[in-house]
């Protein structure tokens, strides 16, 4: 009867330390868990830190271990001057979310998927110039990538804000573009991935009274830049950009809108494109200056006839077309095409008001044989010419 006995008591005990040890685990598991984000939020706020010519911070951090994802909440980095030691707003959001996107595991591929809500940008002259931003943030996307290792596929902004301020004008100009909603798909060609153009971005926003709207296709794994885009804004209410008007052209603008349509191609090095703004009921001077002084009067005035003149009396609209062509590295916009079509809308036509569908991704190519064949030419018979 002792054996048995014996036999018994092992197997309990045996039983005893295996729960022991997996309760164990289970308590480390909750601790590391507990303790996880904390640990990142003080990794990622380190960072933030040392990024050169910024400051940043995180005020929380939560993981989503059963979806892959991590959510970061009340982000912001800040442009610091390094003499006065001044801090001037770049980018912020009240919530990122990065995490692994599941439909695209039924296409084979393990891909990320970047949610922005609230996200903010704001560019200050002679604080955040593009150039300067690109090379010193360079840290920012190292810290993504040590958050979300996965290539992003998919992303897509809501509320969004981008601003531009020059607080050294006068009058201090301050504009804003405003409730963004963008989305980028298919970035890592997962779909798709034999088309010319495997990606798509969508934007729409509210500028002023008006409406901003962007489509764009794209490759962006390409060792070129390849896209094809089209972007209008309809309605913006001229006499809003009163601050922009005085501080740069020292007049403002009593009634008035703006459309404003572009196309924009680049394939093999090479662009093609054009901007098409459309000025509707223009009023600069009005009863409103009554209270500016004469000379004032006087340059408004000049501006205002340049309206009339320019101004294509049965639409009650000025418009012009902007076309331009060239390499990425050398952009050629055409100044004296844009004053011919301008005078042209003026007194013989008014440009219709919509995207004329006429650049697409063959575009450059066509205008990079013609331009081919121009300097072809221009070899053949040039010395011919300058004789």
């Amino acid at each position: 009867m002792t054996e048995p006995n014996r036999s018994a008591t092992d197997v309990q005990k045996k039983r005893g330390r295996k729960r022991r040890v997996f309760l164990w685990i289970v308590v480390i598991l909750v601790l590391v868990r507990i303790a996880l984000p904390y640990a990142l939020l003080y990794v990622a706020n380190d960072r933030l830190a040392k990024i050169p010519g910024y400051h940043g911070h995180i005020e929380d951090l939560d993981l989503a271990i059963y979806r892959g994802a991590y959510r970061l909440d009340e982000f912001y980095l800040d442009k610091v001057d390094s003499i006065a030691h001044d801090t001037t707003p770049f980018l912020g959001a009240g919530v990122i979310d990065l995490s692994v996107e599941w439909r695209a595991l039924f296409h084979g591929e393990l891909v990320g998927e970047l949610e922005i809500d609230r996200p903010r940008v704001r560019f200050t002259l002679e604080k955040a110039e593009p150039a300067d931003v690109a090379k010193d943030t360079a840290s920012l996307g190292e810290l993504l990538d040590d958050f979300m290792p996965l290539s992003i596929n998919r992303l897509q902004l809501r509320d969004g804000r981008i601003e531009y301020g020059d607080p050294s004008s006068s009058p201090p100009v301050d504009l804003a573009l405003t409730d963004l909603e963008a989305l980028a798909t298919n970035l890592t060609s997962v779909e798709n991935e034999d088309d010319l153009l495997p990606s798509a971005v969508t934007a729409n926003a509210n500028v002023y009274k008006g409406k901003f709207q962007l489509d764009m296709e794209l490759d962006p794994l390409s060792e070129q830049t390849i896209f094809d885009l089209n972007m209008k804004l309809n309605g913006v209410a001229l006499p809003e950009l009163n601050a922009f008007f005085q501080a740069y052209g020292n007049f403002d603008v009593n009634r008035g809108s703006m459309d404003l349509y572009t196309e924009i191609a680049t394939r093999d090095g090479a662009f093609s494109g054009y901007v098409k703004p459309v000025i509707k009921d223009l009023d600069v001077l009005g009863k409103e200056d009554k209270k500016d002084g004469i000379l004032h009067k006087l340059y408004e005035g000049i501006v205002g006839t340049a309206g009339v003149v320019l101004q294509n009396r049965r639409e009650d609209q000025i418009a012009t077309k902007l076309p331009f062509e060239g390499k990425l590295d050398n952009p050629n916009a055409r100044t004296w095409t844009a004053v011919v079509e301008l005078l042209r809308n003026a007194f013989i036509r008014a440009l219709e008001p919509v995207i004329d569908r006429e650049i697409n991704i063959e575009t450059p190519l066509i205008q990079e044989k013609e331009e081919e064949r121009k300097g072809l030419l221009k070899k053949v018979f040039g010395k011919k010419e300058d004789k």
